[in-house]
């Protein structure tokens, strides 16, 4: 049990993790991480965790994080974004889900000054996951990116001249409140909630923390100068006052801090499932896609809508990149400003090479927009363009981004290969009617060609001495020869036309008995021994149609219903109108069809188990196209049985009318 389980985990791979960062020696931290993940030979993950701090950076930051992406992209590492203020608890949180085996971090030079100083990230993250193997690669410059850090939060505690304003407005009305509680006689525990829910306004409503300590501040100095005996002055006559204003302090800072927080939080979730609802109703959308360019129409939208910013797409066509389309979020946007010269070579490069330039890259940088191409693995499907106007992509949007354009890439290539296959199926199915169509013909035409030949030899050599009652026969075996080969010729040639939709329809409004009677004349010699009735129940049946083609479908079910019975056999045509509906019937009674060949009988090259009466074989082209030509006139065929025994083939027609118009014409003599 020990050996085998020791070979399990030796089989493991490993997961390296590398924390992204804006510091400048973050691009040697995902250098050494990435030669960890090649020497292992495991998977190569670059994290970025964004806090609410993250649009407090400086530009030169974000362009260096944004490069340090770039970087780990390039060598392979899988870019994940998260959003979270802990940044050890996001990483150790995200290493436990993800199956991390390794962490490589940068560590600070810097040292915790006090005791009570909070620990490094370093520290916190080795005491959040003690069972991670975390490697520690010194970050000798981060001091002074620290002290820029240090100077940009104290710029930053100066509060905006609106957010004072609300402070000042909201510290006014507690106290013209509390001075009316007061008046009516409240505690003091009354009026300290009016301005504890003063702080907590001033929490949500300014940005940053200032405000919320200034108004937890100058809510104490406020209640003790205006409530507290003696007022208007800084002193209480009550000697627990002083323990009730530490208290009150206390309650006010924490409260203001825990709302400032939470409304960090509350933005970055609302922001989080915006972008998350954003990559979920893409995926949606792509799944429910029809074409090439209903993907890229998809796909750009969807990006617009989850960057706000005009996009620029350039589809692939055949190798090479096809006329760029532009989605902008404002109507009246310039096209001419994203179609240049320059613009154009940026994403001629991004689709040559396969990676992104222009804005925000060293590539082309003097590009108005940033282009990514839409690949995946070494297939490029097309390249778009994000309008950067001054202001780069963040980490996390940019996450989202190369997840949509992976989708869009996929959708792409799914709908490439159903083509393909149903391309294929396509060729398969005509390659199989093509050897089918071969095979019957060179067995199934033998056998009256051979007859044909064989009695014009006989004839030919042995005219003079046959009677004429043998010459009759030797004539109607060669006439009945040839007329079942026009047949099969007209059936081959309709339904050939049919399915490569060359058939040239004349539809006219006719009258359905006289092409019935019109068909029947061309059933030849054989209908003699058979009965054939035909009955019309309603008078004057009109139906749009081509008749040269319905005379075909009656002549075809006729001609299976002679094949097919006995002879003395009784045939019965019957049509009838219903309901707008024409209804045509060819009814025989001979011995029926079997049921596990009745879902086939309409299939093509389907002959069935059943002889046929004569000595020649059907190709099983007849009743398919039957239902071809039915199908056309917006009919349909079916089969039924005929009791007590044979079958029934029935097919309608849609009734029409004709119109007659009649103008009274008054002559004079």
């Amino acid at each position: 049990m020990k050996d085998n389980k020791k070979n399990f985990f030796e089989n493991e791979k490993e997961h390296i993790l590398v924390c992204l960062s804006a510091s400048p020696s973050n691009a040697k931290i995902i250098k050494t991480a990435a030669k960890m993940a090649k020497a292992f030979g495991g998977s190569f993950t670059a994290l970025h965790v964004q806090t609410p701090n993250f649009e407090k950076m400086s530009d030169e930051d974000k362009k260096r994080l944004q490069s340090n992406i770039r970087l780990a992209s390039h060598l392979g590492a899988d870019i994940t974004t998260v959003l979270g203020e802990d940044v050890s608890f996001q990483i150790a949180e995200f290493a436990r889900i993800s199956g991390v085996t390794k962490i490589v971090i940068g560590r600070s030079n810097i040292k915790r000054r006090h005791f009570w100083s909070k620990p490094t990230l370093t520290e916190k993250l080795s005491e959040i996951a003690p069972n991670l193997d975390i490697y520690i690669i010194p970050d000798n410059v981060s001091y002074g990116k620290y002290h820029i850090e240090k100077k940009n939060f104290t710029n930053a505690i100066i509060p905006s001249i609106k957010d004072a304003a609300v402070t000042v407005a909201l510290l006014a009305v507690a106290t013209a409140i509390g001075y009316s509680f007061y008046k009516l006689g409240f505690t003091d525990s009354n009026i300290i909630t009016i301005y504890i829910l003063g702080v907590l306004l001033t929490s949500i409503l300014t940005k940053g923390y200032t405000c919320s300590v200034i108004s937890a501040v100058m809510s104490v100095v406020l209640f003790n100068f205006f409530l507290v005996e003696p007022r208007l002055t800084f002193q209480a006559y009550g000697s627990g006052y002083p323990v009730t204003f530490v208290i009150m302090i206390t309650a006010s800072i924490i409260t203001a801090t825990l709302a400032s927080k939470l409304k960090s939080h509350a933005k970055m979730s609302a922001q989080s499932a915006f972008r998350t609802k954003v990559l979920f109703d893409t995926n949606q959308l792509l799944q429910k896609a029809q074409d090439d360019d209903d993907i890229i129409n998809i796909t750009a939208s969807q990006i617009v809508k989850l960057l706000d910013r005009d996009v620029i797409v350039y589809p692939e066509k055949s190798g090479k990149l096809m006329k760029g389309y532009l989605f902008t979020t404002e109507s009246s946007r310039k096209v001419d400003a994203f179609f240049n010269e320059k613009e154009k070579s940026t994403a001629e490069w991004v689709f040559k090479n396969k990676k992104r330039a222009g804005a925000s890259t060293n590539t082309h940088k003097d590009a108005k927009s940033l282009y990514l191409s839409i690949r995946i693995n070494d297939n490029v499907y097309g390249v778009v363009g994000i309008n950067i106007n001054g202001k780069p992509l963040d980490s996390y949007e940019n996450s989202i981004l190369l997840s949509i354009l992976g989708e869009c890439a996929l959708a792409i290539e799914n709908s490439r290969n159903a083509k393909e296959k149903e391309l294929a199926a396509i060729l398969a199915k005509n390659e199989k009617l093509r050897a089918n169509l071969l095979r019957a013909i060179s067995h199934d035409l033998r056998t009256p060609l051979t007859s044909i030949s064989g009695n014009a030899d006989n004839l030919i050599s042995n005219y003079e001495k046959l009677d004429e009652d043998a010459k009759k026969q030797i004539f109607n075996d060669i006439f009945d020869d040839s007329q079942w080969l026009i047949s099969l010729v007209e059936n081959l040639l309709s339904i050939t036309r049919i399915e490569e939709d060359r058939m040239n329809f004349n539809m006219s409004v006719q009258v359905l008995e006289d092409v019935i009677e019109e068909a029947l004349k061309h059933i030849g010699r054989k209908n003699q021994n058979h009965k054939i009735s035909v009955e019309y129940k309603d008078e004057l049946m009109l139906a749009r149609m081509d008749a040269r083609l319905i005379i075909q479908v009656v002549l075809n079910l006729v001609d299976n219903a002679i094949k097919y019975t006995p002879e003395g056999s009784e045939i019965r045509i019957t049509a009838e109108k219903k309901n707008g509906i024409i209804s045509i019937s060819v009814s025989d009674d001979g011995k029926g069809i079997p049921e596990n060949s009745k879902p086939h009988v309409f299939e093509m090259f389907f002959t069935g188990e059943n002889t046929v009466a004569d000595s020649h074989r059907s190709l099983g082209l007849g009743l398919a196209l039957c239902k071809s030509i039915i199908n056309i006139h917006g009919g349909e065929i079916t089969l039924s049985d005929n009791e007590p025994h044979g079958c029934i083939f029935t097919f309608t027609l849609p009734s029409d009318e004709v119109i007659i118009n009649e103008q009274n014409n008054d002559t004079c003599c």
